[in-house]
């Protein structure tokens, strides 16, 4: 689904990501972890075309991403709220998403149906901007949008980060719901071991840019997470 192919991303002289290859396989929920600065939102936001690698290139569904747009249809993602529109409530940025999506007003409203527990009545019908909410909240909207209109690939940075213990158990439930049936390929990058070897099958390793462990999980692999970055 997914190839990555001598993939580099330099700033002047640093290279920030150096991944000579890596596939993966239409409806494999993928975990990207790392310390700060390791590169995973550099190789999310190549993946996404929001920046140009130096070398190399990724396909997305056999589309090379840097050069045609047909893979947006199929892909929804959250990196950050800099994804959101500020000024719209969430009910109007639901209904913009949903639009691009070719989705109706009916279709939206029983779609936002299925998440009521992970929006805990924080979200909808509050009558705020998104600037307005809180992290979390911003967050949670930004994830829900993500999975708008079936996508058969969604790419999530950092999706447990300023969200409560409840949210991030309801989170984890959707992500597993979404993956159950192997039609849908989820790349999650996360600092938390336990959440993403919770919710993956698959776990990268980045370390300053490079691709050092490609795990496929098991009941040991937090604790070969925790004893590599622990050294």
């Amino acid at each position: 689904m997914i190839k990555t192919t001598e993939l580099s991303k330099k700033y002047r002289q640093t290279t920030v990501l150096n991944i000579a290859s890596l596939e993966i396989p239409k409806g494999q929920s993928f975990g990207l972890v790392g310390n700060n600065g390791a590169g995973k939102t550099t190789y999310f936001n190549i993946l996404l075309d929001l920046i140009r690698p130096t070398t190399g290139s990724i396909t997305n569904n056999d589309i090379l991403v840097s050069e045609n747009e047909t893979w947006k249809s199929f892909t929804g993602s959250f990196i950050d709220e800099s994804f959101l529109i500020g000024y719209l409530t969430p009910e109007e940025y639901f209904e913009f998403i949903g639009d691009l999506r070719g989705m109706n007003n009916a279709d939206i409203t029983t779609f936002l149906a299925d998440f009521s527990d992970f929006f805990n009545d924080e979200i909808l019908g509050k009558k705020k901007y998104l600037r307005d909410l809180s992290k979390g909240n911003q967050k949670k909207v930004g994830i829900v949008a993500a999975m708008m209109g079936n996508p058969q690939v969604v790419i999530l940075d950092e999706p447990f980060a300023n969200l409560d213990p409840t949210t991030q158990i309801r989170l984890k439930n959707i992500i597993k719901t979404l993956t159950d049936n192997k039609e849908v390929t989820v790349l999650i990058s996360s600092h938390d071991l336990t959440h993403v070897t919770e919710v993956c099958e698959r776990i990268v390793v980045l370390d300053k840019g490079n691709l050092v462990k490609d795990i496929a999980t098991s009941a040991e692999t937090l604790k070969e997470l925790e004893a590599y970055f622990s050294v």
